[in-house]
């Protein structure tokens, strides 16, 4: 069986986990070039994992004839025009979240997709990859609890990856944005709806770099929804205990918790603090399965003529709803999602 040939851009913290699962844990496909504005990441790619072909320049990557797919790991302001670069050179490709930073780019990317129907995109919404998530939205779909009227999410970044969140915030496109889109997203998943107004608002009490850079250290939106349904979103930045992702989807006739307790895993530490519970640490350990799941799901449909779940119009939704989260938290006033 061929084995899909891929390029990488951008190999940072969540680079490296793509680029190791492409090179090391999917058979059917092989890292065959890495791209990066920063040496280092290249030397990276070349020692750590075998690549011969590295790249300065993106639109060099996207011209070599070797190359089938492309995984965009980049910042997030420089998605869409690399979606675009690479479909245009003949590409498949995956992109990371978000799909843009505003709502023009999105449509920069949507147009591009639709431009090359034969050619495979997929966002990386991995959160509908991990086991939990996934089957809470079985659960849903069967009826376990009724119909949703209320998602409450929680996504608070660990305290000690603190300093890289402050150096990004300029770029981030805001702290929704950032932080929110894949709640965004599994709002609209498990509602079967679509946002149709936010309020939203910012403090920041720790770390007063994110105020000087135009951002927040923690953010809070409520949301409605075309079928009445609400959501709530908390995200922060500073959890002195670990990664704290926890999501609660409320019900007409029940409810589903996913990670209420951010625990590393079933083991308890009984000693001088009492009973304690070791909380997971980063983004890539709490969904490492998550990210591989998605990579393979996307390796398989490029093999298979198959269309991902996740599509370049949920980029656009999510990035819509959390462009108008951002423009609330700012103006401090409810504003329309169109």
């Amino acid at each position: 069986m061929k084995k899909l040939r891929i390029g990488i851009a951008g190999l940072g913290r969540l680079g490296k986990v793509h680029a190791n699962n492409i090179a090391n844990k999917i058979p059917n496909c092989e890292l065959v070039a890495a791209c990066s504005i920063m040496p280092a990441e290249l030397e990276y790619a070349q020692k750590e994992l075998g690549v011969e072909k590295v790249y300065a320049d993106y639109h060099e990557m996207v011209k070599d004839p070797d190359i089938d797919a492309v995984v965009i790991v980049t910042t997030s302001s420089e998605h869409c025009w690399q979606i675009e670069a690479a479909l245009d050179a003949g590409k498949h490709v995956f992109s990371e979240k978000p799909l843009g930073v505003n709502v023009e780019q999105c449509k920069q990317a949507e147009a591009a997709v639709e431009r090359h129907p034969d050619l495979t995109f997929m966002l990386g919404f991995m959160r509908r990859y991990d086991k939990s998530y996934a089957y809470a939205k079985k659960k849903i779909e069967e009826g376990a609890i009724g119909t949703p009227y209320l998602v409450k999410a929680t996504g608070i970044d660990p305290e000690a990856f603190v300093e890289g969140a402050i150096r990004f915030a300029k770029n981030s496109g805001g702290i929704f944005l950032d932080m929110g889109i894949h709640d965004i997203d599994l709002m609209r998943w498990f509602l079967g709806s679509e946002a149709t107004e936010v309020y939203a608002m910012g403090s920041t009490f720790k770390h007063p770099e994110f105020k000087e850079a135009g951002d927040d250290e923690t953010g809070v939106a409520v949301y409605k929804f075309e079928n009445g349904a609400m959501g709530m979103v908390h995200v922060g930045r500073t959890a002195p205990y670990g990664y704290h992702v926890e999501t609660e989807i409320v019900g007409t006739e029940g409810t589903i918790r996913i990670s209420a307790v951010p625990e590393k895993n079933q083991a308890r530490l009984y000693n001088g603090n009492g009973v304690c519970a070791e909380c997971v640490g980063s983004f890539p350990e709490r969904f490492e399965e998550s990210y591989l799941l998605e990579m393979e799901e996307f390796v398989d449909c490029v093999l298979t003529g198959r269309k991902p779940g996740v599509s370049v119009y949920d980029g656009t939704k999510s990035t819509r709803i959390g462009y108008a989260t951002t423009e609330a938290w700012k103006t401090g006033k409810i504003v329309k999602i169109n």
